[in-house]
């Protein structure tokens, strides 16, 4: 694969130049760099019509060979982690050992999806009838994936619709196209052609996935307003929806914690990708017999944390992906200043690159918008609390019910609290895992559906009861 060819979309297992382009913009200059395709119209209308000609077949392959696939297409991605790192960073920001990461973990992703499989209930099996359920696939899955981690994200939806005997259109975001389109092409060599077509396209192209009626079902990480969106054009015509959307996500640590232990795992926990993780603590309460002593830690790793162009030695927090974001975020901290509220910021480059300081907004009110609101940038509202039952009120007390964490050394206690927090993950004394086996799911305006471990798989399935009388 030579990552300095023009970049090509997949469509029915061949090449496929755009009609027009699209810029692709490296956010640690502002300045384009490449070019992509930009779907047109037709383009989409061929991609889905290859891969409903391509369901017919890949439906009927047994599902340990679909498996098999999966997993050799895992295995591919991890060959060529290093060599398509430096791509993502470009188009993406995050530093170049960190980009490698998200592809070789992707892969290995894929190979963990690979590992499900949809259960048979047998309901009855006795002289009178044989009663049982079995889980058959949906159709042609349309797959858009964000720009914070476009990698990952594609894969998260791409493995298990094609496990599940799903044919896939593929959409990476019109910010971070490049990585993805690179992967159609690899996986040229294993799937059949029409079964992974990716696309890739300006804000238009989204909606003509969303309302196309070739599509069974749709599965969408982005916004919540985005989201809500979707879900409206995919009511026209009752396509399946997975919808993993916006978080504000609170951690609550208790006055036990090793502060020195603890410090560094919640400074990443909200700041790697600088900030621009779904399930990133976006609200840090602490306790007050503590909250100086975990500020003053914050303030000190975020001063020696570098920031800057992902290429460059060194660097651990790169760029906000783009500059519609990058407003958005200083518009936030614009507002946090005119409003006297305290922050604490590290030094950030001063260049044409969308870069954001590291910020610890100290103490605001609960009802300021860098609390209330998820900035998805490097701003960090720390509050301080005295009472269990008010902190779990007050971090339960927002739309977004996505991840959420509890930090202290009794785990009982944390457990107890853990089982109060209205989100769809919680982790104790840590942050940010995931695995291919474990579901996912956001609460409230958190996201629709499931994604991960089996209930994920089940997202791109339909039941079938069997009813066979015997006598």
């Amino acid at each position: 694969m030579n990552l300095n060819d023009a970049y090509m979309m997949t469509i029915d297992g061949a090449l496929t130049a755009g009609e027009t382009t699209i810029d692709v913009i490296n956010p640690a200059t502002g300045a384009v760099f490449a070019a992509a395709p930009d779907c047109s119209k037709a383009q989409l209308d061929a991609a889905v019509e290859a891969a409903g000609r391509a369901f017919r077949t890949w439906r009927k392959t047994p599902i340990a060979e679909r498996q098999a696939l999966v997993a050799k297409a895992g295995d591919l991605l991890i060959a060529n982690a290093d060599e398509m790192a430096r791509l993502l960073t470009r188009e993406q920001g995050r530093p170049v050992d960190a980009a490698k990461i998200e592809i070789a973990r992707a892969g290995a992703w894929m190979k963990g999806v690979a590992e499900l499989t949809p259960p048979v209930h047998v309901l009855e099996d006795s002289p009178v009838q044989l009663v049982e359920v079995r889980y058959m696939p949906l159709g042609v899955v349309c797959a858009i994936a964000p720009w914070n981690f476009p990698v990952s994200q594609s894969m998260w939806k791409a493995a298990p619709a094609l496990v599940a005997g799903n044919t896939v259109v593929l959409k990476p975001s019109p910010f971070t196209p490049l990585c993805t389109l690179k992967i159609g092409e690899l996986f040229q060599s294993i799937f059949p052609p029409g079964v992974l077509n990716v696309i890739s396209g300006g804000d238009a192209l989204g909606p003509m996935m969303t309302s196309h009626p070739g599509f069974a079902k749709i599965s969408f990480t982005g916004s919540t307003a985005t989201g809500k969106s979707v879900m409206e054009s995919a009511s026209k015509d009752l396509k399946r929806l997975t919808l993993e959307l916006g978080g504000n996500d609170a951690a609550i640590v208790l006055p036990d914690v090793d502060l020195d232990a603890v410090a560094p795992k919640i400074f990443f926990g909200a700041f790697y990708n600088s900030a621009q993780i779904c399930v990133a603590t976006k609200r840090l309460y602490v306790h007050e017999d503590i909250y100086d002593g975990l500020r003053d830690r914050l303030v000190a790793i975020a001063n020696a944390t570098k920031m800057g162009d992902g290429a460059e030695q060194g660097v651990m927090l790169g760029p906000i992906q783009n500059k519609r974001q990058f407003d958005r975020v200083m518009a936030l901290l614009d507002e946090a200043r005119k409003s006297g509220l305290v922050l604490l910021q590290s030094a950030a480059p001063a260049t044409g690159g969308y870069f954001v300081p590291v910020t610890i907004v100290d103490n605001p009110p609960e009802d300021s918008r860098v609390v209330r609101e998820e900035a998805f940038g490097p701003i960090l509202p720390m509050l301080k609390f005295s009472n269990i039952d008010d902190v779990i009120d007050r971090a339960n007390a927002s739309e977004y019910g996505l991840g959420g964490s509890v930090w202290s050394k009794d785990a009982d206690k944390a457990m107890e609290i853990a089982r109060r927090m209205e989100t769809g993950t919680v982790w104790i004394n840590q942050n940010l895992s995931l695995r291919p086996d474990a579901p996912f799911a956001g609460h409230k305006h958190s996201g629709f559906g499931v994604e991960n471990g089996l209930e994920g798989l089940l997202e791109y399935m339909a039941p079938q009861a069997v009813h066979v009388a015997r006598s």
